[in-house]
C-alpha cells in the first residue's frame, strides 16, 4: 500500500456507541428488492481480484464521522472475515471481527455489542474474493485518478452501502465509506500500510465470555 500522509491524524474524537455500529460495523434490516446487476469493466474486476489476494494487511486509520467527528487508531486485517481497529486515546472503543461476528466494545464501560458479520457491510470488505459480476455491484466508476465500487445487499442489510475507492495504477486500497439507511456517511482512510504480514490469532479473538457475561441495564 502507499503510505499516505493524513492531515490532524493524531487528532482523535471520542464517537458515541451508534456512530461505531452505524458506521464501522453497520448493522441494517432487511429490505424487500435486490440490488441491480452492473456489468464489471474489466480493469475494475482486475483491481477487486488484486484486493481480495491480499490476505493479511496492517497500517494506520482516519476515520470520520457523518457529523465531522474524526478518530484515528491502527487496524489489522485476515482475509477472510477477521478486522481489528484499535482506536487511538482518549477513544475506549475496540472493533474486532473473528469472521464470524462482529463486537463493539467499550474498553472504559466494560460494554460490548455484538453482531453476526455476515449482517453487516463489513463483509463485503473482508470476504474471500469480491466478484463485481453478482447482485451485490451497486455501482462502478473508473477515473483516471480513482477507481469507485460501490456494493451492498438490501435482502441482508437494507440500503446500507459500502464504497470501496481504489488507486487505479497500483491497485491499492485508499478508503471506504459505509453509508447508511439515512444516507449518513462514515468514512475510513488508511495510510501506512504493510501487506502480507503474519499477524497473531490473538489479534481477532473476541472476548466471549466478557461479552456474554457484561452486566445489562445497570
Amino acid at each position: 500500500m502507499t503510505n499516505k500522509t493524513v492531515s490532524d491524524a493524531r487528532m482523535p474524537v471520542v464517537a458515541s456507541r451508534r456512530q461505531f455500529v452505524l458506521g464501522t460495523a453497520a448493522f441494517m434490516a432487511c429490505a424487500a428488492l435486490p440490488f441491480p446487476v452492473f456489468a464489471a469493466p474489466t480493469a475494475a474486476q482486475q483491481i477487486a481480484d488484486h484486493f481480495s489476494s491480499v490476505k493479511t494487511m496492517m497500517g494506520e486509520f482516519v476515520q470520520f464521522g457523518p457529523r465531522g467527528e474524526q478518530t484515528g487508531g491502527k487496524f489489522f486485517i485476515e482475509r477472510p472475515g477477521k478486522l481489528r481497529f484499535n482506536y487511538e486515546k482518549p477513544s475506549p472503543m475496540r472493533v474486532i471481527s473473528d469472521g464470524k461476528n462482529v463486537v463493539i466494545g467499550n474498553m472504559k464501560l466494560k460494554t460490548w455489542d455484538l453482531y453476526p458479520l455476515n449482517k453487516t457491510p463489513l463483509s463485503l470488505l473482508l470476504s474471500e474474493r469480491i466478484d463485481l459480476g453478482n447482485q451485490m455491484v451497486r455501482d462502478v466508476k473508473q477515473e483516471a485518478d480513482l477507481t469507485t465500487i460501490v456494493l451492498g445487499d438490501r435482502t441482508i442489510f437494507g440500503d446500507s452501502t459500502i464504497t470501496l475507492m481504489f488507486d487505479p495504477k497500483t491497485f491499492e486500497l485508499r478508503q471506504w465509506t459505509i453509508t447508511d439507511m439515512q444516507k449518513k456517511d462514515t468514512s475510513v482512510m488508511i495510510f501506512n500500510v504493510q501487506n502480507g504480514v503474519n499477524l497473531d490469532p490473538s489479534v481477532f479473538e473476541i472476548p466471549y465470555a466478557e461479552v456474554h457475561g457484561q452486566k445489562r441495564g445497570g
